[in-house]
């Protein structure tokens, strides 16, 4: 599906895109957020924005326009998160990310933990992810190598936290 089909389309095209877009957009959320339920608000939230301007944006791919809105809803929720509510912390059990590296990722910023989760996780291009951030393939490559250096620095201090603990 592109986004004329979507944006001529009716609700079986909304339908569409949530089925062909849905879980990439929930993982994507997810690894921003590291809240599955605030993920799937934001999912929902894009999904509403998206059927509200569909004949309005016209140009570029479907699922670069999606993520494109998805990121800043889940900045805003972030955002909303820190007014209401500290981050409970997640049960172990119901994630495969490991206690330490969920730190890790939250000390992140979510534009760092959403370019290292398009690139490990779902092995998108930097070109993939231009169209996502509007911005250059080149300075997401400059800042996805930051983050990566960051997130390495952040587990290796944990480690040896944990051996001066033992």
């Amino acid at each position: 599906m592109d986004q004329m089909e979507f944006s001529e389309g009716g609700e079986e095209a909304l339908v569409a895109a949530i089925r062909q877009y849905g879980q990439g957009l929930l993982r994507y959320c997810h690894h921003i957020l590291c809240d599955y339920h605030e993920a799937q608000d934001a999912v929902q939230i894009t999904f509403c924005k998206a059927w509200e301007r569909r004949t309005r944006c016209r140009t570029g791919a479907l699922p670069a326009w999606l993520y494109r809105m998805a990121y800043p809803t889940c900045v805003d929720i972030l955002r909303q998160r820190k007014r209401w509510r500290p981050l409970p912390p997640a049960p172990e059990d119901t994630d495969y990310i490991g206690p330490e590296l969920r730190a890790a990722l939250e000390a992140l910023s979510p534009e760092e933990r959403g370019l290292v989760f398009g690139r490990v996780m779902e092995g998108r291009s930097y070109e993939e992810l231009s169209g996502i951030y509007g911005k250059s393939a080149a300075t997401l490559r400059k800042r996805y190598e930051r983050a990566r250096k960051k997130l390495a620095r952040l587990l290796t201090q944990e480690q040896a936290e944990e051996r001066k603990a033992t």
